[in-house]
């Protein structure tokens, strides 16, 4: 959460003013129009506040106050950046500067979810590696048993790996409680599968120390000074590097939706149930203490 640059990638350093996403400002680079000290950049340049930047002539705007948003998200809503996209988030929220969720929540998912303008924070967040908790409410379409909850509890192998040990409490006759520090493709939900479960909701309640309180599904509220102090001390000794984030999920799991991964037992299920597999298959702040409570585009407000 950093308030300068110190030698950062120039498609990187232009996205974080707000004018673009980082894939256009690659495109604006390639096409010869932005220059660092009035001479044209080429891809890969690393610049610094300290450099002059230009685009089509004109100077670079200074880089935006951070901001950081709680929102909870409806079910419905899908995470994503694509303004192409209906019912993406950033319309959803209806922020009047830009911003992007860090993470995702199935669009079938509902509950707590970060948005800010700040790229350094983001990997710091999800990296598996940093064993930040994410915490979730989650009922299932029959009665929890214990073994169901050592199995969750101990690791299920799913997408050519198995999950990391996490913390599974039973709460209800079909819901439990469980604590993450991993974020793999629809994680909990291909492990309920395995173990012949299936998932009827699921709700983040909690990032790190960030709870999702009384949050209506659609409002959001900026982080406050107090939450986002102890954020930058929980990540404090994080890693933020991309390629490691990225290169630490097994390849399965880097490499999005497939066929769900079966469970032994799988085999001889009714017909019914085997359908019914594979149609799930296919479907795979500004910082400060304000706490007040909005509501975005009043179309997801629900």
């Amino acid at each position: 959460m950093t308030a300068t640059h110190l030698d950062t990638r120039l498609n990187k350093y232009i996205s974080e003013t707000g004018i673009c996403s980082r894939r256009e400002a690659d495109r604006l680079i390639e096409q010869g129009l932005v220059k660092v000290n009035g001479e044209v950049a080429g891809m890969g340049v690393r610049v610094s506040d300290a450099d002059k930047i230009t685009i089509r002539g004109k100077p670079l705007r200074a880089k935006p106050k951070a901001v950081y948003l709680v929102y909870n998200k409806p079910i419905g809503i899908t995470c994503t950046t694509d303004s192409a996209v209906p019912e993406n988030i950033v319309d959803a929220v209806n922020y009047h500067a830009r911003i992007f969720p860090i993470g995702r929540l199935d669009k079938p998912s509902c509950g707590l979810i970060l948005l800010t303008n700040d790229g350094d924070i983001v990997n710091k967040i999800l990296r598996a590696g940093n064993a930040h908790e994410k915490e979730y409410i989650v009922s299932m379409d029959k009665p929890i048993t214990d073994d169901f909850v050592a199995k969750m509890s101990a690791g299920v192998p799913i997408l050519d790996t198995v999950t990391k040990p996490c913390k599974v409490r039973k709460i209800g006759p079909r819901t439990i409680n469980i604590i993450l520090t991993q974020g793999l493709n629809r994680q909990i939900r291909r492990m309920a599968e395995y173990l012949d479960y299936r998932v009827t909701s699921l709700k983040r309640v909690r990032i790190m120390n960030i709870n999702l309180g009384h949050l209506k599904p659609g409002q959001w509220r900026y982080v406050s000074e107090e939450e986002l102090g102890l954020i930058n001390r929980m990540i404090a000794g994080s890693s933020k590097t991309e390629e490691a984030s990225v290169l630490e999920q097994p390849k399965a799991a880097r490499q999005g939706p497939r066929i769900r991964d079966k469970a032994p037992a799988a085999r001889g299920k009714p017909a019914a149930n085997r359908a019914r597999e594979r149609r799930g298959a296919a479907g795979a702040g500004r910082s400060g203490s304000r706490t007040a409570v909005r509501t975005g585009a009043k179309k997801n407000g629900r």
